[in-house]
């Protein structure tokens, strides 16, 4: 079976569709499943009182549990599929869930819209939704820049990857990916509770996007129409990002689009001193984002010919 086939009818799916409230309302999404059963375990096993080590160990102990639960029934489900064409689009609709093609554009078009109409607090509102800074502390440039970001890092994290440990491994390949995705983002913060015994879930997440966050910055580049700008800004400044993954397709994206991304933010009552990635870059505003849409529409294109072509290979 071809899962590069398999990966493509999902993501025309996703890029369709989306994942609908109507169908959220009634059974959910498996990510927040997944999410339920990591939150449950952090419960559990995650004692505040412990020392680091057993904190540490009770950590790995929770990643290896949870890529249990998730591996065995994508691995059922996958050798069930039939044969043919109908385990192709059967393989499809179940990657479908797993995919936010749709969702992506949708969240950075609702922050552009209030942003270039001058309405500040709509604009912040609908940035809190894909960021985790504080948005009260942002101006419009700050809003534009944690859009642009959060698009440019989320595609690598919700899209690429996904699509590439799918590619790889199939249904349980994407589903695995996800699981490490989502117990990174729920326990693989750097505070008192979690720096501990999210140091795996961390550390995991580094590894497996080592190749998608370089791959998602090479087709920004390449989508871009001017690669000999966006690709040596990426290679001069994808490692002054905190993260050994994010700054590739950040710095990509903002020599595509002429602007400096990164820099100083605020997460709560912490501030978070970072260089800017392309510091010679103009400030965004909300017409950047949208030509960071029209950038991100057109690498999902290159996304599908890839997929495609490998299908038929």
């Amino acid at each position: 079976m071809s899962f590069a086939a398999m990966m493509f009818l999902g993501a025309l799916v996703d890029a369709a569709l989306g994942w609908p409230d109507r169908l959220h309302s009634r059974i959910g999404h498996p990510v927040t499943w997944i999410g339920a059963l990591i939150a449950s375990l952090d419960r559990r096993l995650n004692d505040d009182a412990g020392t680091g080590r057993c904190r540490r160990i009770a950590g790995a102990a929770t990643v290896a549990l949870v890529l249990i639960v998730v591996a065995t029934p994508a691995t059922l489900v996958q050798a069930a599929l039939p044969a043919g064409p109908l385990g192709l689009v059967l393989g499809g609709v179940l990657a479908w869930p797993f995919l936010a093609i749709r969702s992506m554009h949708d969240h950075v078009a609702s922050v552009a819209r209030p942003l270039a109409a001058g309405d500040l607090e709509a604009a912040r509102r609908a940035v809190a939704m894909i960021v985790g800074r504080d948005p009260a502390r942002l101006d419009g440039a700050g809003i534009a820049r944690a859009t642009i970001e959060s698009l440019a890092e989320n595609t690598s994290d919700g899209i690429v990857a996904p699509l590439f440990w799918g590619v790889i491994g199939g249904l349980p390949g994407l589903a695995l990916y996800k699981a490490i995705n989502t117990m990174d983002s729920m326990i693989g913060h750097r505070t008192p509770r979690h720096e501990a015994f999210g140091w795996a879930a961390a550390r995991l997440d580094d590894l497996v996007n080592l190749v998608p966050a370089r791959l998602t910055g090479a087709v920004f580049a390449l989508a871009s129409l001017r690669p000999h700008i966006a690709l040596p800004v990426m290679w001069r400044d994808a490692g002054q990002h905190r993260s050994p993954n994010a700054g590739w397709p950040e710095a990509a994206m903002a020599g595509a689009l002429g602007v400096r991304l990164s820099g100083p933010r605020v997460y709560g009552a912490r501030i978070a001193d970072e260089p800017f990635v392309n510091d010679g870059g103009a400030d965004p505003d909300a017409a950047d984002i949208a030509r960071g849409l029209a950038l991100y529409r057109r690498a999902m294109v290159c996304l599908a010919a890839l997929l495609a072509g490998l299908a038929l290979a």
